[in-house]
């Protein structure tokens, strides 16, 4: 049944928003025309036609968004040795002597280092790996550890530590990510298919890389798994300009009109692990260390303006409390529109400011659980409020959820159970009063966000999910692990039945 496309959706419970439209909470049925919401009725009213999924009694919500998502990056990680268990550096470098080669190299990902007793040193993974390149990239994507066979490969001078941290890591990331087309499109459609199982109907592509020629070929080769919307990083902001791409235009050469131009993406700071986000306060240990911004005020202002100008809306990482002043700064000089990604750290005065301004906190909930223990040793002397998702709600901001996969898996029930419950594996709730309520995290999980999410609604596009358990009466570990049954994107089957 895959691909084929519903005229009826028979005895499901509203779950999501819309459901307040409807009288009662007894199943009903749906009738779609076009892969749009024609009627919605009590269950035994409306007359079938065309292909009929059986709900079942099971439980409909809209599609389902993620909203940061680095999607070759996330699709090749399967093929990668992962390292989010290891605990130091001595282990990592155990492990990666024993990883199986991928192209004459080692490549290990997932590592965080935040907490570590023992430092990333060159003399230790060259110890252990020998003359195969061997590449460990951080978590966080924000560092990479490298032997002396791959600063040689990849003719960077070697540093003691072995560690490349943001611009040299994000240029290494890019020559590990370039991969054949064929490779390249095999993964992505393997990691589409698996994101539509976990109810995904589209998600925003933030690879770092000229998107516009990959996203093309995809578009052109049929890719239908996915609602997508890819974006643009400063370096070709020049060329998507002269091209004249704009944020919501379908991609050139689609086959149909999943897959569109989406936002320029600029990175203002580093990140929490690596100890570069900017901070107000010093990092411990490093008083003269408050973290660095990557992209100067008057730069970014200047570069949001043309963005603007040309019609592309803007996606800006902020994770320290300064960068995400200056970046709500300059929304306020520009009146671009569009995101700030992450807001890991935002100072109290800046709170309000998202719905002021009318800018969405793209934020990524698990990321609040994978950095509690960091977040606690690192931020301990900071006065902002790490991770405010509770009192970004509050204030009316647009929350907005994503995965940042692959610095956390790309499932959009992870980032809604991180969110609702703030905690994982049995622990202690962590900063508690920043919960949401679970309407609030079903609704960032959508298109628009939770304040103007997707609806279930006669007119709709139906982009819709049904699973196997109430989402607002489920546990933190029954939301984890929620049972997907089917899932449409504009009424075709893209996973289940």
């Amino acid at each position: 049944m895959i691909g084929e496309s519903v005229g009826f959706v028979r005895a499901v419970r509203v779950a999501g928003p819309g459901r307040e439209l409807l009288p009662t909470d007894e199943p009903v049925d749906l009738v779609l025309v076009d892969g749009v919401i024609a009627d919605i009725a009590p269950t035994g009213n409306l007359r079938p036609a065309g292909v009929v999924v059986e709900g079942e009694g099971g439980w409909l919500l809209p599609g389902l968004w993620d909203h940061h998502v680095h999607v070759l990056q996330w699709a090749l990680a399967a093929d990668r040795v992962p390292l989010g268990e290891v605990s130091s550096a001595h282990d990592a470098a155990a492990v990666m002597a024993l990883a199986p080669l991928s192209d004459g190299r080692r490549i290990g990902s997932g590592f965080r280092d935040g907490l570590w007793a023992d430092a990333p040193r060159l003399d230790l993974l060259d110890a252990t790996t020998g003359d195969v390149p061997t590449y460990l990239i951080n978590a966080d994507v924000h560092s990479v550890w490298m032997n002396s066979a791959a600063f040689r490969r990849e003719r960077f001078a070697p540093v003691a530590s072995g560690m490349l941290v943001e611009e040299d890591a994000f240029e290494i990331s890019r020559r590990l990510n370039a991969v054949e087309a064929d490779v390249a499109d095999d993964a992505v459609e393997r990691m589409a298919r698996a994101a539509a199982a976990r109810g995904l109907v589209g998600l925003v592509d933030l690879d770092m890389t000229w998107n516009d020629e990959p996203w093309q070929r995809r578009a052109a080769r049929g890719f239908d798994a996915l609602r997508v919307s890819y974006g643009t990083y400063p370096q070709h902001l020049d060329r998507a300009i002269a091209e004249g791409l704009r944020t919501g235009d379908r991609v050139r050469g689609g086959r149909n009109d999943l897959v569109r131009v989406g936002p320029l993406k600029a990175i203002t700071d580093g990140s929490l692990g690596t100890r570069t986000a900017a901070c107000a306060h010093p990092y411990p240990g490093d008083p003269g260390n408050h973290g660095l911004l990557t992209v100067a005020p008057d730069d970014l202002v200047e570069m949001m303006t043309r963005a603007t100008a040309a019609g592309l809306e803007c996606a800006i990482h902020a994770i320290g409390d300064v960068a995400n002043s200056h970046a709500l700064d300059a929304y306020a000089v520009t009146g671009a529109v569009g995101t700030i990604e992450h807001a890991q750290l935002v100072a109290h005065a800046d709170i309000p400011r998202f719905a002021r301004l009318g800018v969405a906190a793209s934020v990524q909930p698990e990321h609040a659980l994978d950095d509690r223990d960091m977040t606690d040793a690192i931020w301990a002397g900071q006065s902002a409020q790490p991770y405010p998702l509770r009192a970004l709600a509050d204030s009316g901001a647009n929350l907005r959820f994503g995965s940042d996969a692959p610095v956390a898996p790309l499932d959009p029930w992870a980032a809604m159970a991180s969110a609702v419950f703030r905690t994982r594996d049995g622990r202690e709730p962590w900063q508690a009063h920043q919960r949401v309520e679970i309407g609030t995290a079903i609704a960032a999980s959508t298109a628009g966000g939770s304040t103007t999410p997707a609806e279930i609604a006669p007119g709709a596009v139906a982009d819709l999910v049904i699973v196997g358990v109430d989402p607002l009466t489920a546990d933190e570990r029954a939301l984890r692990s929620m049972p997907v049954r089917t899932t449409l994107v504009a009424g075709r089957v893209t996973h289940g039945v």
